[in-house]
Order: C-alpha cells, then structure tokens, then sequence
C-alpha cells in the first residue's frame, strides 16, 4: 500500500510540470580556476604564487531553446591564495579572448582602485551581486565561454595576478 501512494504521489507531481528544473530557464554558472600563471605574461614576481578560483552566474531571461532574450546580472564569488600577505586586489573583470591572448574589459565588478581588497593574510574572497549584464555580452559569453577570461589584478600586477578561462557547468 505505501509504495503504491509513493507511486501516485510521484506520478502527480511529474505531472505538474515545475519549471525549477528546466535547464533553459535557470541560471547560468561558469567556472574558472585561477592562477597566475595563466595571465599573459606569465606572474614571475611575488605574487607568483597566487591562484584562486571563481564562480560566475548569469541571471537572465530566455526563451525555451535557452536562448538569451534580454539583459541580466551577474554574481561573483571568487577566493584566492598564496599572495604575499597585505598584497592588494584592485580590479576583476571578464575579457573576452582565449587562453594566451589579452583582452578588454567586457564585464567589470565593483571592486576597484578606489575600493580595493587587501589581503591581510595573502587569502580573500570577493562577492559581488547583481552586476549587469547586456543580453549580447550574456549570450556571447554562454555559447562560447573558453573564448572568455577572468581575472583579478592587483597592485603588483597592474595587468592582472590571477586569470583563468571560463567553463560552463
């Protein structure tokens, strides 16, 4: 008798068609793992050590082909290590260009040289929320992010510190 209202119970709830888990409609997340020597040129210096790893998500509506349909946001969480200790994070961005090859600034966070991070003990996580993002910047970075980086640059490395290309999860 229990696994026949376990059966129905299920039966019913498949039938209702809850959106939560339609892959077109949630979030979009990307991965990347940092290091420093992944920025072009390669980090030789003291911050040679530093790696980290960044997640990003966009939040944007589409259609049910799991196209892009509009502008969204985007949330970063990103740690890093293994920088000097009082080494200090200035910017973080995405670029567009693949592995090897330096890019512009497509999408920027808040951090900045007038909000910088410092890293007392060489560790840190950044978090930003709800950071906007064009529809043509958001479908562009979802059907090819390798041909995108992230990367956080810091005092030292003006240039960048860390930089890892993104994959979708």
């Amino acid at each position: 008798m229990k696994k026949l209202v376990l059966l129905a119970t299920l039966t019913a709830f498949a039938g209702c068609g809850g959106s939560s888990t339609n892959p077109s409609q949630g979030p979009i997340v990307f991965t990347s793992a940092l290091s420093a020597a992944n920025e072009v040129p390669a980090i030789t210096n003291a911050e040679a050590n530093g790696r980290g790893t960044a997640t990003m998500t966009i939040n944007a509506p589409r259609d049910s082909s799991g196209a892009i349909t509009g502008p969204g946001t985007m949330n970063f969480s990103v740690q890093v290590s293994g920088f000097p200790a009082g080494a200090v994070l200035r910017a973080a961005h995405i670029h567009p260009a693949p592995a090897g090859v330096n890019g512009p600034v497509l999408v920027g966070t808040p951090l900045s040289p007038a909000s910088p991070v410092t890293l007392t003990d060489g560790t840190g996580a950044l978090i930003f929320t709800d950071v906007a993002i064009s529809q043509t910047d958001a479908q562009a970075i979802a059907t090819n992010p390798a041909g995108f980086y992230f990367n956080a640059h810091s005092v030292l490395n003006p240039g960048g510190a860390v930089r890892g290309q993104l994959v979708r999860q």
